[in-house]
Parts: structure tokens; sequence; C-alpha cells
């Protein structure tokens, strides 16, 4: 379930530059063997983070959570050759059909997978990274936000996907994670050290930047 009606949604990927053959099969696949499959990046969020990466001239990226790849391969075509992306994922079993997925593309070797706990490998990195996107477990994102903030370079931008929460962020009954992600909708827009705007593509990304 995303934000927008599917009938846009669909329009909107349709409306996108076709991503190249390698990521239409990942995502082929993907949807064909792997659980969860709406976790997979659609084509316009994936062009959108390719758009971020190209703008930024991004040489350092940091992904929390891989899932099969998809936005990783996205990330990693927008940035310069010698640009790295190092993904966090915490299930061995997804980190290793991403790797081998990723590995057979174009751009395996600019894609790093590590497995395990993402605040524990976050503590263990060192910035500064130009692009860092979240779509982790949900209830984790204010401890994702707020472990990379400071690894994030000057005009670095920090995404967080799926901020909408198919729409559910609009109901003040929805608790759990869902409530956590309405309250953190309202911190990063009250937050006086960034600027932070709400994107309706797909089930909601949010960009934010330093002010």
């Amino acid at each position: 379930m995303y934000a927008l009606p599917d009938d846009l949604n669909d329009y909107a990927d349709a409306s996108t530059t076709p991503l190249p053959d390698y990521m239409r099969e990942l995502a082929d696949e993907t949807r064909r063997t792997q659980d969860a499959p709406q976790m997979l990046t659609g084509p316009a969020a994936a062009r959108l983070l390719e758009l971020l990466a190209w703008a930024l001239q991004a040489r350092r990226v940091l992904e929390v959570g891989t899932y099969t790849g998809h936005s990783a391969l996205a990330m990693a075509a927008g940035m310069p050759s010698d640009g790295r992306v190092i993904s966090l994922e915490l299930d061995p079993e997804r980190a290793r059909f991403a790797r081998e997925r990723v590995d057979a593309t174009p751009l395996g070797e600019r894609i790093d997978i590590r497995v395990g706990p993402a605040l524990d490998a976050i503590a263990e990195l060192e910035g500064p990274f130009d692009l860092v996107f979240i779509d982790a477990d949900k209830a984790g994102y204010r401890d994702y936000f707020h472990a990379v903030l400071p690894l994030l370079a000057d005009r670095g931008l920090i995404v967080l996907d799926n901020m909408l929460r198919g729409g559910q962020v609009l109901d003040p009954g929805a608790g759990g994670d869902v409530a956590l992600t309405r309250e953190l909708n309202r911190d990063l827009a009250a937050d006086p050290r960034g600027i932070a705007v709400l994107l309706t593509v797909r089930d909601g990304m949010t960009v934010w930047r330093r002010a």
C-alpha cells in the first residue's frame, strides 16, 4: 500500500525514464522470489535517488536497509566512477541475495554490503557521507537519523523512505510505528538544525539537509 492511489503511482512510474535492464530484472526477480516485495524501490523513487546522488556528485553514500540491492544500484548509478555505497543489512539471507545480484551488474564494485545491526555498524564508520538513505525498520528511524547525522557531509542529504506509511499517518488513532513515523515527521519539520521536505513519491520520501 502506498500513499498515492495505485493509478497515480503507476502513472508516475510510467512517466519516469525507464530503469536499466539489470534493475528491471532485479525488480522482477524480487517480486517473484522474495518476501515483502512492497519494500522494493519503485522506478520513480529509484530515479530520484539516482538524481540526488548525481546532483551531489556523491562519492560516499550510506544506505540503512539493503533489501535486494535495488536502491543501492540506483544511487550507485548517479555517482562518479570512484564513488562507493556502503549498504547495511540485518538479514544475512537478504544480504547474500543482494550481493549476488549486485555483483552481476556493471556497478557491483561500487557497492559494499555489510551484514549486522545497523546502529553497531554506523558506530564503526567514519564520515563524511554525501548522501544517506534510511529504509529499514520503521521503529528505528529516529535512532538511525541521529546516528548518521554526525557523519553527514556539510552539504549532504539524508533521505528517509516510507514517511507517509500508506496514508496511515493521517489517522490520529494509528499507533505503533505509524505513530512513531508521524512524530518523526513533526520533529524533522520543526528541527532548527535542518530543512526537511516530505515528497509524495511512492510512499513518501523525506529529504533533509542542514540549515
